[in-house]
């Protein structure tokens, strides 16, 4: 096992030359990245952070974001990233929960930093150079990494056991908290992931993913565990010019959300083969549904798709291999390589074959616990099979079939009680998304004084004449009665959390209303 810096050092040293990032007009090579990210280290050891201290990265996916990463890391430090989106009283949560020593920003966000000191105290300040209304004193960044002359090479302080950062989850049942990974987490995990997508050094993989989101910064770690290449794209919002850049460097590796796929859907140029390079595509997040799957074996047919579920407490769960995808589309797979996975009903007995149950996870890849947060570690966190071990206890229901592949059901907070009957949510998006002209979907449970839950839906269609009582008709030809929803609301997109991913809990928010409205006309 290595610290992660380790692995820029030693391909700054080898491969110096190979470029390891490219952002917009910027490219860096590895010997580059690394005398940035060496010198970086020295600027914030100057502003006195100390090993094991915290420092927050609060930018979009630009060059400066991933160099902070590694300087950070050499300086003995652990990196906290926060999406760029983010309000004042949510950073103002994450600066108190973690007590940075420092911040690294840009000047277009130092306005939030400023709001964001009403709820916190904030730390030593590095900004990217811009136009910002702020007077907020700060080091610059631009001068922060510039490499002065006779500075010594910092010598890595530290062990592969020491905390390597803090990713934030996005809150969706509370207050956001704090998931800490070691460095020998991030290395079991990335091992895994780089073995079973078979990456090499000759790989050039394509983000549009937040870096603050862990399936987008696990792309930059994954890249330099490698050697290979990073293109760092901002955004999916111009998907068109991301697919230009994509052919322009040969880009070999995709990974994707649903949200996505959904958009790639909706474009009528995509033609087979328009993506000559691509070697695989990777979904996590949320699971790619069937529609999804098979128009990317149209599009792209010659990618291997890899389908995965996992969450932030441990990377990665699940993983469907390529040549299974149009066997077990519907399948999350199975475990990750060094991993296990099984399930467990509420006593926390074993479940039978084809029955619904926790799912249980253990291996390398676990956290060690939330910040600052016993209570909620001791929540997850248990005892396993050895007395030394602790194992991760999801919350998330799954079942898994005679062959051994899981199949997700829902999250045990997400299960409708409507009728005297238990309904996964993920049942009957299942069946709405068998729809030609449904995009995406979301389902959820609302209060209901003669149902107790009530089913109800939010989707986006790609057929504007569409109706809610056609849809509902559809559900009623596709499920029992039990699991039909009273109420669909059409709409032209769907809540989303910041990583982008749909939110079940502001789509129910959103459904609750608009129901109490339905049902008072």
């Amino acid at each position: 096992m290595m610290r992660i810096e380790n692995h820029l050092k030693f391909h700054a040293h080898n491969t110096g030359h190979k470029t390891v990032l490219v952002t917009g007009q910027v490219r860096l090579s590895y010997a580059e990245f690394n005398a940035k990210a060496e010198a970086l280290a020295h600027s914030l050891r100057a502003q006195n952070v100390q090993r094991g201290d915290r420092v927050v990265i609060f930018m979009d996916n630009c060059w400066q974001a991933a160099v902070s990463v590694f300087a950070i890391l050499k300086a003995g430090a652990v990196f906290t990233l926060v999406n760029p989106s983010t309000k004042a009283d949510k950073l103002g949560y994450i600066l108190n929960d973690c007590t940075p020593s420092a911040l690294l920003t840009q000047a277009k966000l130092l306005p939030v930093v400023d709001e964001a000191e009403a709820f916190a105290a904030i730390p030593a300040l590095i900004a990217v150079k811009g136009p910002s209304r702020s007077k907020r004193p700060h080091l610059l960044f631009e001068t922060a990494v510039e490499l002065q002359e006779n500075q010594a090479e910092i010598i890595s302080s530290g062990i592969d056991i020491d905390l390597a950062m803090l990713i934030y989850t996005s809150g969706s049942t509370g207050r956001p908290k704090g998931v800490m990974m070691t460095h020998r987490n991030i290395e079991a995990a990335a091992t895994s992931l780089t073995g079973l997508l078979k990456n090499t050094a000759d790989d050039i993989i394509l983000s549009v993913l937040p870096l603050s989101f862990n399936y987008g910064l696990y792309q930059l770690l994954m890249t330099v565990k490698l050697g290979a290449t990073l293109v760092l794209e901002k955004s999916f919002a111009f998907p068109q010019a991301v697919f230009d850049v994509m052919r322009a460097e040969k880009v070999t590796g995709f990974p994707i959300v649903p949200t996505m796929s959904a958009i790639m859907m909706q474009m009528r140029d995509l033609t087979s083969g328009f993506l000559p390079d691509l070697r695989y595509v990777t979904n996590t997040a949320a699971q790619l549904p069937v529609p999804h799957i098979e128009f990317l074996q149209r599009v792209v047919p010659d990618a291997e798709i890899y389908s995965m579920y996992g969450m932030t407490e441990c990377k990665r769960c699940t993983w469907l291999p390529p040549h299974m995808i149009s066997e077990k589309p519907e399948s999350v797979g199975i475990a990750l390589p060094n991993s296990e996975v099984y399930l467990i009903d509420e006593q926390g007995g074993p479940v039978p074959v084809g029955e619904a149950g926790e799912m249980v996870i253990r291996g390398p890849n676990v956290m060690q616990g939330y910040w600052n947060n016993p209570e909620a570690s001791a929540a997850v966190l248990r005892s396993g099979h050895n007395p030394w071990e602790k194992v991760l206890h999801t919350g998330d229901l799954l079942r898994m079939d005679a062959d051994g592949y899981y199949y997700f059901v829902g999250r045990k907070d997400d299960i409708i009680k409507s009728r005297g009957e238990k309904v996964p949510p993920k049942e009957v998006e299942t069946v709405l998304y068998t729809h030609p002209a449904i995009r995406e979907a979301v389902v959820a449970g609302v209060p209901d004084t003669m149902l107790g839950q009530a089913i109800t839906a939010m989707v986006t269609t790609a057929d504007a004449e569409l109706t809610d009582k056609e849809i509902i008709r559809f559900c009623r030809q596709h499920l029992e009665d039990y699991m039909v929803p009273v109420f669909v609301l059409v709409t032209d997109e769907l809540p989303r959390t910041d990583t982008g991913k749909v939110s079940r809990r502001l789509a129910a928010e959103i459904l609750a209303k608009q129901y109490r409205q339905f049902q008072d006309e």
